[in-house]
């Protein structure tokens, strides 16, 4: 395993975006039936949407990365920075490439190549164990919030899952 990030190029995003959005189905796939699926939509006949893709990827201040594995896109991750503060927007590993320690490699490498970074956030749907798992046991990250319909992120729509908050502290 050769796992590395590459900025993301212009003539990539669409791969990326189809790459992005089958990894998020799959996910979801795993947890809601066919008939629930459906309401968890952004756009149709996806979880996430194009343009959700393209607002994180175009947006001022925010980093978007190809993860590569042996030279060959498996994944990406969209970052932002404010000061020392880091903020893990999308980051998605191809499901074919689960439980390779490609994940972990490439986190790694945002914290070497960021860092000066003292604090790293991100959010989950209560619904990814996946992620949970991920974020907490492998990358190090703890749950310091639960949004749902009585406590909500102000930047979050009111009718997105229930989700939880990670955060990492580097010392």
């Amino acid at each position: 395993m050769s796992v590395r990030l590459e900025l993301l190029k212009e003539r990539d995003e669409e791969q990326f975006i189809k790459d992005n959005q089958y990894a998020f189905k799959y996910g979801a796939e795993q947890y809601f039936s066919q008939s629930e699926m459906e309401e968890q939509f952004e756009e149709e006949g996806e979880i996430i949407s194009r343009e959700t893709i393209l607002n994180s990827i175009h947006h001022k201040g925010k980093i978007a990365y190809r993860i590569l594995d042996d030279e060959k896109p498996v994944g990406g991750i969209i970052i932002s920075i404010d000061n020392n503060q880091g903020d893990l927007e999308i980051f998605f590993v191809n499901p074919s490439c689960h439980s390779k320690g490609i994940g972990q490699a490439a986190w790694k490498e945002i914290e070497r190549i960021h860092n000066n970074i003292k604090v790293w956030e991100t959010v989950t749907p209560c619904f990814e164990k996946r992620n949970i798992h991920f974020y907490v046991n492998k990358l190090g990250f703890h749950i310091v919030a639960y949004y749902n319909e009585h406590y909500s992120e102000p930047n979050v729509p009111e009718d997105i899952w229930e989700m939880f908050k990670f955060q990492k502290v580097i010392k």
